[in-house]
């Protein structure tokens, strides 16, 4: 089988979109080397990230034209037919345009649905736009992957598309965290860090959505002694500038690590591993991959009881509401205090993330669901 991608991320973005495209693309090729993965992109950024797309089993093609924009949004289907591809998958929301007059089975994965869902933290433009290519995607598409059961019921509602036509297939982890590092390791990997032995891990980009301000409320309601440091990973604009406020506020600036110059998969795994918990209370992910991550990491996670939170983090995570930070000072402290009750939890929580998120296994789903489309009227 001759499969195209859209890999406009996967060649020119390194955080989210970016890692579901590059993880996708290198599972399959690994589980089913016998296929053709041809990767169209308006320019191919080669770094360490990327490198290995630029050699077999993946093609990789970047247009000559100056129009790269227009090329990926209407041209692209010509060159599908050139190459013979037989099925294109749209990796971030988007097709391009005449797709279905191609004759060319296509599908498109939705991430989410934010700017629907909180239409506040995005512009009346980028709203419109969004909202325009998202509902043509979801129409013209052969078949919809949804990264969430969430997400699924969002394209249901929103755009009124057949619940029939919509496939669950969740987001795998970078392959490195299906494999636990060894203590030594992780000091090696956070030496340059000069982290504290125990510490809160909070891990994402810094704006409003993703809910940081909830633990630093939370610490008026913790006893000293459970007040551990706080890392943040991640950077951000005027929201990080609300939390540093709040943080001068409640005086505990000499509890926060920043860091913002993370220096690769590995520490971030090891930043996981080494964290007494992930305190995760977004109010709405499409799926929540810091949660699997913190999971496959044996790390304790509390998160937000909305979304596709509870699909991630699984029957044995922490659940609080986002609103109240009571509640999440009083989760911390039952993590905390009950370490027999926290590892037997950790632990059902990385079998349940092995076996739900297992790369082979979604590869499968997804290799499945290709198969169908193909030989589908």
């Amino acid at each position: 089988m001759k499969i195209g991608f859209d890999a406009k991320r996967l060649f020119c973005n390194f955080t989210g979109l970016g890692n579901y495209s590059r993880t996708l693309v290198a599972n399959l090729a690994k589980f089913y080397p016998n296929h053709g993965y041809h990767l169209y992109s308006p320019r191919l950024k080669k770094q360490k990230k990327t490198a290995s797309f630029f050699k077999a089993p993946y093609q990789a093609f970047a247009p000559k034209t100056a129009f790269k924009s227009l090329w990926r949004s209407f041209s692209i289907p010509k060159q599908l037919q050139q190459d013979g591809i037989q099925l294109y998958h749209g990796l971030s929301h988007e097709l391009p345009v005449g797709i279905q007059k191609s004759k060319l089975k296509s599908i498109v994965t939705i991430h989410d649905l934010i700017f629907k869902v909180y239409p506040q933290t995005y512009s009346l433009f980028d709203r419109q736009i969004y909202d325009w290519k998202f509902r043509y995607s979801c129409q013209k598409a052969d078949r919809i992957i949804a990264i969430s059961a969430h997400t699924k019921q969002d394209i249901v509602r929103y755009y009124n598309i057949d619940p029939e036509k919509i496939e669950v297939i969740y987001q795998a982890c970078q392959s490195l965290y299906y494999t636990l590092n060894d203590k030594a390791a992780v000091e090696v990997l956070l030496q340059k860090y000069q982290l504290p032995e125990r510490y809160i891990l909070s891990v994402g980009t810094l704006q409003e959505r993703k809910n940081l301000k909830l633990l630093i409320k939370a610490y008026q309601h913790l006893p000293k002694t459970q007040q551990l440091p706080i890392v943040i990973v991640g950077n951000g604009g005027a929201y990080k500038e609300e939390v540093k406020e709040l943080i001068q506020k409640m005086n505990l600036k000499e509890l926060v690590f920043w860091i913002t110059d993370l220096e690769s998969d590995q520490s971030l795994q090891a930043l996981y591993q080494k964290a007494s918990l992930l305190v995760y209370p977004s109010f709405y992910e499409g799926f929540g991959l810091p949660v699997v991550e913190a999971l496959l990491s044996k790390t304790p996670v509390i998160t937000a009881n909305t979304s596709a939170l509870k699909e991630a983090g699984g029957p044995h995570s922490w659940y609080v509401a986002p609103t109240d930070d009571k509640a999440l000072a009083k989760a911390i402290q039952e993590v905390l205090e009950n370490p027999k009750l926290t590892q037997s939890r950790c632990e059902k929580s990385y079998e349940y993330a092995q076996k739900t998120f297992h790369p082979k296994k979604l590869s499968k789903q997804l290799m499945d669901c290709y198969q169908q489309t193909i030989s589908s009227e």
